[in-house]
Parts: structure tokens; sequence; C-alpha cells
């Protein structure tokens, strides 16, 4: 039976979109499902053998507060265990929103596969690079 994958992202400008895109891409031999937030729910990462999750740094570098600061609030002990990798795009700071979220998902219990992966502003080709091979490692994890 192939393995499951769900990449969930929130994109205000597309450079999380186009990020996401290709993550999806790189999780290959695999059932991708490639969802914007508003349209994902927590049987997609209940369901899925491995997440992605996506989103840029808002604010003073904090998660989109309209939606996905919710919906990863609401995950509670569906990430318990499961491969997840996180991505997403800033335009300034340091990257601490990527840090905060990866320590946030390591105390509900999940199973983060390798760093997040941070790009400044829209993906360039090694970028989009970048991004097919942390698919490929999220893929890895599962096969």
């Amino acid at each position: 039976m192939m393995k499951k994958v769900v990449v969930i992202y929130w994109s205000g400008t597309g450079n999380t979109k186009a990020m996401a895109e290709a993550v999806a891409e790189g999780c290959t031999d695999m059932e991708v499902r490639l969802l914007q937030v508003s349209e994902a729910s927590v049987d997609h990462v209940a369901e899925a053998d491995a997440v992605a999750f996506g989103c840029p740094a808002m604010g003073s570098e904090e998660l989109d507060d309209t939606e996905m600061e919710p919906f990863i609030a609401s995950l509670s002990d569906n990430v318990v265990n499961k491969p997840i990798v996180l991505f997403g795009s800033y335009g300034w700071g340091n990257g601490e929103w990527m840090a905060d979220w990866e320590d946030r998902m390591l105390d509900l219990g999940a199973k983060l596969i390798t760093e997040g992966l941070i790009i400044n502003e829209m993906p360039d080709e090694e970028g989009i690079k970048k991004c097919k091979e942390l698919g490929k490692t999220l893929a890895k994890a599962i096969e």
C-alpha cells in the first residue's frame, strides 16, 4: 500500500506556496496531498504517514495567527511520533519563528526529521531544489 504524505501550508504572498509545491514534488513514490491550511483538517494529519507544514514568518517572527496558528493548536496528540518537516519563507529576522515552531512540534511529540527549511522571500532555483530535497527526506523517513 502506498504511503501517504500531506503537505499543509499557509501563504500570503505565494512564496511559501511555491515552497510547498516543491516539497510535494519531492515526495516521490508516495500518495501526496497538497492543501492550503484552510482546506486541511486534523483528520488529514491523523491519516497521513508523514506531514510537511509550511508557514512564513509573520509579525514579530511568529506563525500566521488567522489560520496556521489555530490549526497547529488543534493537532494535540495527532502528531505524536509522526514524521514531520517544517518550512517557510521570511523577509526579515533570523528564523526565530522556525526555531520556536520546531520546539513546539517537539513538545507535541512530533518526530522532526530535519531542521526546518527557511528561505528568504521567493525561492530561487537553488531554493526550489532544497524544497524538493526536503520532500525526498520526508518520503525516505517512511519508506
